[in-house]
This record gives structure tokens, sequence and C-alpha cells, in this order.
């Protein structure tokens, strides 16, 4: 039980106990177990004027970086660059300096601006450097194909973006319709694996009619590997006045149309290759 007050007759010679416990290296909390005072402020009364020892005292590891932050702050620095040169966060930057007055900006607004957007010039070089470095070693993982695998890969691109039947319409043709150039060099390697020879394709220019048609339509029948005239009539798509076009510029060439003549045979076979291999996927053999 803890003592009071009025016990401790001898408060001097207990004290005297308490002061060579705490010259010994004592905690408070051991002179409190080895005297039995559990008063706490009989406690302190014992120990009054006696430094606690080192071992006690909380370490301050942060000492030498909030002197240091003082030190940078003096100099001009800002917030920001005292958190990237001491690694800490802004937060504690801001306790340990803000009784510090603000320094005076070492540039011009406009000196800031530019350094700023020169620093965010240089991190977006280096995004688009790890962009095109993830992109080209996932291009050479690829390597070639083989006949299968394009043949599959057919399939499947056309299953996904070409026409297909439906039980309310008709529609046993294979037609491909697609503004991706790399899209249609893989459909037409693909035709030309099946034995599809370019004499039976009928292509066609969709796109929008404010854009550059000419040079549309010349792109595109370079890409197919036909003269110009061979290309059917393009398709323009009327300007709305109260929308905002984002499909323009240079690279804007709408889209292109391929379709098989006397394709019906080609687009059975089809469908029935894409459940095929759909029934291939999910077998539970």
């Amino acid at each position: 039980m803890a003592h009071s007050a009025g016990k401790y007759a001898d408060f001097e010679a207990l004290r005297g106990q308490a002061v060579a416990l705490r010259r010994a290296g004592y905690s408070l909390r051991q002179i409190r177990d080895e005297l039995q005072v559990h008063n706490k402020e009989i406690l302190q009364r014992l120990v009054e004027g006696e430094p606690p020892p080192e071992w006690t005292k909380r370490p301050r590891a942060k000492d030498d970086l909030r002197e240091r932050a003082r030190e940078l702050r003096e100099q001009g620095w800002t917030y920001n660059q005292i958190q990237a040169e001491l690694g800490c966060s802004k937060s504690s930057v801001s306790l340990w300096v803000r009784d510090l007055p603000t320094p005076e900006p070492r540039c011009t607004p406009e000196e800031q601006r530019a350094r700023m957007n020169a620093g965010l010039a240089r991190l977006q070089a280096a995004r688009d450097q790890e962009r095109q470095a993830t992109k080209q070693a996932a291009a050479a993982e690829i390597g070639e194909l083989s006949d299968r695998e394009l043949f599959l890969l057919g399939v499947a691109l056309y299953w996904a973006e070409g026409t297909k039947d439906k039980p309310h319409a008709r529609r046993e043709g294979v037609e491909f319709v697609n503004s991706d150039p790399g899209m249609i060099s893989v459909f037409l390697a693909w035709l030309e694996l099946l034995g599809v020879g370019r004499d039976r394709l009928h292509c066609r220019v969709m796109i929008h009619e404010s854009a550059d048609v000419d040079a549309a339509e010349h792109y595109w029948a370079d890409l197919v590997g036909i003269d110009r005239s061979a290309l059917g009539k393009t398709t323009l798509k009327k300007h709305n006045p109260t929308t905002v076009r984002k499909n323009t510029g240079s690279l804007y060439r709408g889209c292109l149309g391929i379709k098989v003549r006397q394709g019906a045979d080609l687009y059975r076979r089809i469908e029935g290759w894409w459940y095929g291999i759909v029934g291939a996927a999910t077998s539970t053999d």
C-alpha cells in the first residue's frame, strides 16, 4: 500500500536513501519499488534536485535533423528543398523552422515558373522514356508468329471487330472496319494466310467531312497496297456544330472498311473457328 505523508516520520533519512539510489543510476520507478513509496508527489520530493540517469532519458534522434533544417532555412531554403535534402516530412520541417522568418525569393516569379516547367518537362521525358522502354521490351517478347498463331489471332480479331450474323439480320459476309492501322495490317496478313487475294477486297474510307479526306484516302490505299482509284466511294460523316471533335490533327485518318467479296462461306468458317476456340478454352478436360 502506498505510504501517506504522515507515515514518513524520518523524511530526511528516506530522502537520503532515495538520493543514494538515484545517484547509483536508479530510475524513479525502481526507487519507488525499492523504498515502497507509491505516492507520486512524495516520491518527487525525495529525489528533488537530483537529475535522472542518462539511460532513462528519451533519445532525441531528430535533434540533428532539426538543427540542420534550421540552418538550411536560415540560408534561404524552401520547405520542399529542406524536405528533399533531409528526407523527412514537410510537416516536421514546418514544426522545426516555423519561428524563423520566411526567406526572400531567390528568383522572380517568371524564373520560378520556368524552373518548375523545366522540372516538369524532365519528369515527363523520364516517364515517356520509361513507357517506351516497357513497350519495346514487350514487343521483343513476341518474336515471330507461326501460321497457326496468326490464324487463331485473326479469328479472335475478326470476332471482336468484324461484322457478325444476327438472327434478326442475316449478314453472312466478311467485313472489317477499324481506325488502327496495326489492326488493319494484321487483318490483311490473316486474309493472305487464308488465301484471300487483294482482288477479292472492296475497301472504302469512312471519315469526318472536315478532315483531310484526300490525304486519308492516299494513306489507306498505300497501307493496303492498292491504287487509290481502287477504293470505293468514301463515306463522309456530317459535322455537328454543337459538338467539339477530338479526333483531329494530321494523325486522324478516319476508318478503313474492308469487305471480302463472295465471303459467305468464309464467314461461316470464321464463326465455326471462333466457337471451336471457345470450346477449347473452356473445356474442363
